[in-house]
């Protein structure tokens, strides 16, 4: 009974956190929600027309979207399945059901990322899980989860809370699974798993991968061959790889302009020293016990490797802000995550553009280009920060 008032204390303060965050996010819906019809939450649009090609019997991947966007469908025939029951939603139904979405599965990252912070700091703790709420929310990757309507703040949820939870209740590995089958990307985490020697996850998430992936065959076979035979070998179906938002090592490769041999070449260098340095790094901080750091880690590998990955690509920093903190008593590292954060919430890359614009001699075509680059290249400096930074403030703890 003496933890009765106490509790009641404590859901109390829930609830006002919850108005709280949810009055300082407002600005950020409302902004995107109110867009012109054409340019709200265009690739929610994606999905949604995705899974409406499927209902209708029409195929997936030869339609585009109205313009002015004109996009494709361009995420495994699972991913339209699951988005069927997108289409059968009104429109406006549908933008504010996949914004709240976002924020659940934001509120679970930050939940899981921030863990050993929100231990710390327990006394305080809707408020202190509040303040990292709003702090992720407005970072630029996660703006544009909001922006676009875009699914990547979901998988990074599911392959977080796949490696860091402590007791699940579901197969640990069939998230990661699930999240490979429906975008490509988070097979990263597979590699992580076989580095760790993880071998029951690994073989768990090897097969809901491959049942999710081999499931459309039996019952698309036509848009299951059409994705995997045509689709998937088409790099231009998903955007100009030399825009500014491609943050990959090969989007700031293509845009040195380099001969493609030449720039194929280098790039595949990199990739392997960069993965071979963050998978040993990824390891490393899971022998450790540090699994956020981890996962952290091979989210960076994630949107680096990739031949193409947009800004919003980068939800993976939630995680890396989180093994940053640690357990929050290392003012260094408080310190250090507050310059991370700053440095993604401002649009840096597109000061690049406006540097390269301005046409300053001597300035404009190097720093621009350089700046352009930023948060591909703030990335590459944060795999060094979590494999060899963290580990060494850890040990000072």
């Amino acid at each position: 009974m003496t933890d009765g008032p106490a509790s009641r204390r404590q859901w109390w303060a829930w609830a006002v956190v919850v108005l709280v965050v949810a009055a300082a996010v407002t600005p950020l819906v409302h902004t995107w929600l109110t867009n012109p019809d054409d340019q709200r939450l265009v690739d929610l649009d994606v999905y949604r027309t995705g899974g409406q090609m499927l209902l209708d019997g029409r195929p997936v991947y030869d339609y585009f979207t109205p313009a002015p966007q004109l996009l494709p469908f361009t995420y495994p025939p699972v991913a339209a399945m699951l988005a069927a029951g997108l289409a059968g939603m009104p429109w406006g139904v549908a933008q504010w059901v996949w914004t709240a979405g976002i924020f659940v599965a934001l509120a679970v990252t930050v939940g899981y990322a921030f863990r050993d912070a929100l231990g710390t700091w327990r006394k305080y703790l809707p408020w202190v899980f509040g303040l990292f709420m709003v702090a992720c929310a407005y970072v630029m990757p996660i703006r544009d989860q909001v922006r676009f309507g875009q699914v990547d703040i979901l998988l990074v949820a599911l392959c977080l809370a796949d490696c860091v939870a402590r007791r699940p209740w579901w197969p640990r590995g069939f998230l990661i699974g699930l999240a490979t089958a429906v975008k490509l990307t988070p097979g990263v985490f597979l590699i992580y798993l076989l580095v760790t020697r993880q071998w029951r996850t690994f073989f768990m998430a090897s097969f809901a991968a491959a049942v999710l992936t081999l499931l459309p065959f039996a019952v698309i076979p036509q848009d299951a061959a059409d994705f995997w035979f045509s689709a998937l070998l088409d790099p231009e179906r998903l955007g100009a790889n030399a825009a500014t938002t491609n943050q990959s090592i090969r989007g700031m490769l293509i845009r040195l302009y380099m001969p493609d041999l030449l720039t194929s070449a280098i790039w595949l260098a990199i990739v392997i020293a960069v993965g071979w340095y963050g998978f040993r790094g990824a390891k490393d901080a899971y022998q450790a016990g540090d699994t956020v750091t981890a996962v952290a880690l091979v989210g960076l590998m994630a949107v680096l490797l990739s031949p193409v990955a947009w800004i919003h690509h980068l939800a993976y920093v939630v995680v890396v802000l989180g093994a940053i903190v640690g357990d929050g008593r290392d003012p260094v590292r408080l310190r250090v995550a507050a310059g991370v954060w700053l440095y993604y919430v401002v649009p840096v890359p597109w000061w690049g553009v406006s540097l390269k614009a301005a046409d300053i001699p001597g300035v404009s075509l190097v720093l621009g280009k350089i700046v352009q680059n930023g948060f591909g290249l703030g990335a590459l400096a944060l795999v060094w920060l979590l494999a060899s930074w963290v580990p060494k403030r850890r040990m000072l703890a």
